[in-house]
């Protein structure tokens, strides 16, 4: 198949529009919850409170103000969502997950620990069975062999053995307590829907991530963090001026150049938004740079502790350093980093759309 021959401005549109990140003018702009979440093939859960915690963040970013986080609460403890791999799915793809679970080998814990605490898994199965719903504080240790490592997960066996539960679909989170995620039995949270086979599944979520992407690099046709193994998806293209093999959705280029207007919009992203997948791409199409430096020491960091990446229209042009400081009610800015200086529109557009989204987080901008 011949390549397709991308504008660069086209590519970036095309990734824009695949992530939902037009203005409010656009045709196919969501409205509720769920269908965003289906477009995007997954919304992100990364409990970082600095800002936001990043699913809110990206659903406030399409919905507005209209969003509200027990929207998400609810949906997933309504079986609306699922939750895995710290990424919430739509219920009506759960069958594209069977395999993956009931394919998850011990030997993926180190020397063997789960089969070694075969009893101990056991034991919370029965009384998360008896009890209903609990969080890890509520299941005693009692682990034969303690986990096995050197790190910061050193002895945390209950919380081990609930992500072995859960990666092997025997367990389901269905909300939190605070950071805490709360367990259930999966038999009594999940649809009986049939298993899709593994080969054809992992296609199937490769177009979807490829969808929700519009546009990605050849050498990784889908995100390692949501699917190990890449399918080859989409059609081959090239991008002018930029490095390397790319392939698109086709259905997404189509639309591109059907005529329909971009409509161009000034949004602040999350750190773990879906335009954000990929840092190579992000380099590469929108010519970035960027890094989270959260767990960067403070002398080594470039912007700021937790930036967050500004686009207008189809382009990437800074980053905003700030934190929320809630029991004062402030969003403190620190500083917006230009990677271009700013004209007085752009600016403008900017600090609109930052006192927008600490107004809908009930908080009030501070600079300095």
């Amino acid at each position: 198949m011949t390549a397709h021959r991308l504008g660069i401005d086209e590519a970036r549109r095309i990734a824009v529009r695949a992530a939902l990140l037009e203005g409010a003018t656009a045709a196919e702009r969501p409205t509720a919850l769920v269908p965003m979440i289906e477009q995007l093939a997954m919304l992100r859960v990364e409990l970082t409170t600095t800002v936001c915690p990043a699913a809110d963040h990206v659903a406030w970013s399409r919905l507005g103000d209209a969003y509200r986080p027990e929207q998400t609460e609810k949906a997933l403890a309504d079986g609306e969502l699922f939750e895995r791999a710290w990424m919430l799915r739509p219920m009506q793809n759960l069958g594209l997950y069977l395999a993956e679970m009931r394919g998850w080998g011990s030997t993926i814990a180190p020397g063997g620990w789960f089969d070694q605490n075969a009893g101990f898994a056991r034991r919370i199965l029965n009384q998360i069975e008896e009890e209903g719903p609990l969080t890890s504080r509520e299941i005693p240790d009692d682990a034969t062999v303690p986990w096995p490592s050197s790190g910061w997960n050193n002895e945390r066996n209950v919380v081990k053995m609930l992500e072995s539960l859960h990666a092997r679909g025997e367990l389901a989170v269905i909300g939190r307590v605070g950071k805490l995620r709360i367990w259930e039995l999966a038999s009594r949270v999940f649809p009986d829907v049939p298993e899709v086979p593994a080969a054809e599944a992992e296609r199937i979520r490769s177009e979807q991530i490829l969808r929700a992407c519009g546009v990605m690099r050849d050498s990784r046709s889908v995100s390692r963090l949501e699917l190990d193994g890449l399918t080859p998806v989409g059609e081959p293209a090239t991008i002018d001026g930029v490095a390397g093999k790319w392939v698109v959705d086709a259905a997404a280029l189509e639309r591109e150049r059907s005529g329909s207007d971009f409509s161009p919009r000034v949004a602040i992203l999350s750190p773990f938004d879906r335009l954000m997948t990929d840092p190579m791409r992000v380099a590469r199409l929108f010519e970035f740079d960027y890094m989270l430096e959260m767990f960067k020491p403070v002398e080594q960091r470039i912007w700021g502790q937790f930036t967050l990446p500004i686009l207008c229209g189809e382009r990437l042009i800074g980053k905003i350093d700030g934190r929320s400081d809630r029991d004062a009610g402030h969003f403190l800015l620190h500083r917006i980093h230009e990677d271009a200086p700013f004209d007085r529109a752009t600016r403008v557009a900017v600090d609109a759309e930052l006192e927008a989204f600490a107004a809908w987080m009930d908080l009030g901008v501070v600079r300095g």
